[in-house]
């Protein structure tokens, strides 16, 4: 395939939303309509039913939650999809965060009943600072939900984003009877009795006779020709340009689970937008249509994701260039040359043998401990993208195997959850007795931890909580850091020896600061930001 054509037929894109929105069903749907999969599964998953193809770890099916991000890959009408499915509980926002560091474009999915939510927020402010185009789907409309231009006026006052609906829905809850697609001009009819079943009625505009037949309901026909009406007066207009600056939104309106919708909104996101982006890296940007040679960056490590074979993967997001099956190529970080044997695309879980792949693209790579997250792969020129986002921990926890001949085992699953960036893992400083603490972004990610190593490293473990809220990784002139370690208490060492000082509250890390001007105290030991 000529190369440049193959990488603009690429389509990567996270899907973000706050828990129950809808989007490991909205996933699926795609992947249905893909031909991906011939069945969604059941998302809330009871003992006997199917679970979603994203959800596949043993601790989701049960939960009914996402706890750690899938990559899903499928073609439809001449474009490559790859969809990273994140987890929307806020407990596992770092993953999310790493994720959408390889993603081109977002889908934002909001229930239309609860509007934009706390972890909405929080994502959609990743996205913009990244400056990536977000579409909107309004989902659950066959439930009752809130005014739409309820919804675009909070998507404006509470995410600083303007919107343009690309199509309009007709009634809502019990009364919900279609949308109407204003690009097209097309009417898709809701049937709740077969809500399979889409009707597409060709019109010549909104005020188009065969909408009235259609509709059957003259009060809900002249309430939504007076909506559109007022859209088309008040509302924003249709700019490519602020979509693809990230800056105006699409709405799309439609139930996923009914798989009302979802198929238009491919449609239009397909087209809408864009190919594989340049990344910024330590010798500019890297265009991926103009630079050939092959670069990539790991964005995530996931141990055994075949639980029978103990394996490791590294997922890959390739940048530029055109990767080959058992392609040389330099792991910049540590200075050697990689040999890519048997690189694997994904289905969540389920995985095949990749014999090429192209910018934009998402790869695992059979990790044998070699890889970081952040790492850079390059072919020829030697590189490094910028580094990856990286938060600090919010709650900690002593952490001991129960059985001590279980250490070795405890060890290894430690240290994979570590590198992975599940946990992060610290070591006290200056004890006689050497501790280790665990530190997460979320208390959810303390039970994942608990249950994966029992699980999957046969290891139980002891953790107990404790009354720290901050992490700040201290640096600074040999005499002050000197003078710093001596007096300071509650001092542990990072994976990579680096001294960190736990505060238990914001009034003990102010005072810290005051008391050492020549320290510096930064969030996180990559991202140089004082606190």
């Amino acid at each position: 395939m000529d190369y440049k054509k193959a990488v603009q037929s690429r389509r990567t894109f996270a899907i973000i939303s706050h828990p129950d929105a809808g989007k490991t069903t909205l996933t699926e749907k795609l992947l249905l309509f893909g031909g991906a999969i011939r069945e969604a599964g059941s998302v809330k998953g009871k003992k006997n039913s199917k679970h979603a193809m994203s959800d596949w770890m043993e601790i989701e099916k049960q939960r009914g939650i996402s706890v750690t991000s899938s990559v899903l890959e499928f073609l439809y009408d001449g474009y490559h999809v790859n969809i990273l499915d994140t987890p929307g509980h806020e407990d596992f926002s770092e993953d999310t965060y790493r994720t959408l560091t390889a993603a081109d474009s977002a889908t934002m999915l909001i229930d239309a009943a609860k509007g934009v939510e706390a972890q909405t927020k929080k994502l959609f402010k990743v996205c913009k600072m990244r400056g990536i185009p977000i579409f909107t789907f309004m989902n659950k409309l066959d439930r009752q939900g809130r005014d739409p231009f309820e919804l675009m006026e909070e998507l404006e006052n509470l995410l600083g984003i303007r919107s343009y609906p690309m199509g309009w829905p007709i009634g809502m809850g019990q009364s919900f009877s279609g949308v109407y697609d204003r690009h097209n001009k097309k009417l898709e009819l809701y049937n709740p009795e077969n809500p399979k079943e889409i009707d597409v009625i060709q019109l010549t505009g909104p005020d188009d006779p065969k909408l009235d037949e259609a509709i059957g309901e003259e009060g809900l026909v002249a309430q939504f020709r007076e909506e559109l009406e007022l859209l088309d007066v008040a509302g924003d207009e249709f700019d490519p340009e602020l979509i693809a600056k990230g800056k105006l939104t699409p709405i799309f309106f439609g139930s996923a689970i009914s798989s009302f919708g979802v198929q238009t909104f491919l449609e239009h996101f397909l087209k809408l937008s864009p190919a594989p982006t340049p990344r910024e890296s330590s010798k500019g940007l890297i265009e991926p249509l103009e630079n050939q040679s092959f670069s990539g960056f790991i964005f995530k490590i996931q141990a055994n994701m075949n639980p029978a074979h103990r394996d490791r993967i590294a997922f890959l997001r390739i940048t530029s260039g055109k990767f080959e099956r058992g392609m040389s190529v330099k792991h910049v970080r540590v200075g050697k040359n990689l040999k890519l044997a048997q690189p694997t695309q994904f289905l969540a879980q389920s995985r095949s043998i990749v014999d090429e792949a192209y910018a934009g693209d998402i790869i695992g790579l059979f990790d044998p401990g070699t890889f970081r997250i952040g790492d850079t792969l390059v072919e020829g020129d030697n590189f490094e993208f910028a580094e990856m986002p990286h938060f600090s921990p919010e709650f900690f926890s002593a952490i001991t195997v129960k059985e001590a001949l279980k250490h070795k085992s405890y060890e290894k699953g430690l240290q994979q959850l570590t590198e992975e960036g599940a946990i992060q893992l610290f070591k006290t400083y200056n004890r006689f007795a050497e501790q280790q603490i665990v530190g997460v972004v979320g208390v959810l990610q303390f039970e994942v931890l608990e249950y994966r190593l029992k699980h999957e490293y046969h290891v139980d473990i002891q953790l107990e909580r404790l009354p720290f809220s901050f992490a700040r990784w201290a640096d600074g002139p040999a005499e002050a850091m000197d003078a710093f370690k001596k007096s300071q208490r509650n001092l542990v060492t990072d994976r990579d020896g680096r001294i960190v000082v736990l505060f238990e509250n914001e009034f003990q890390m102010r005072t810290a600061i005051d008391k050492y001007p020549e320290m510096k105290f930064y969030e996180n030991s990559f991202i140089k930001s004082n606190s």
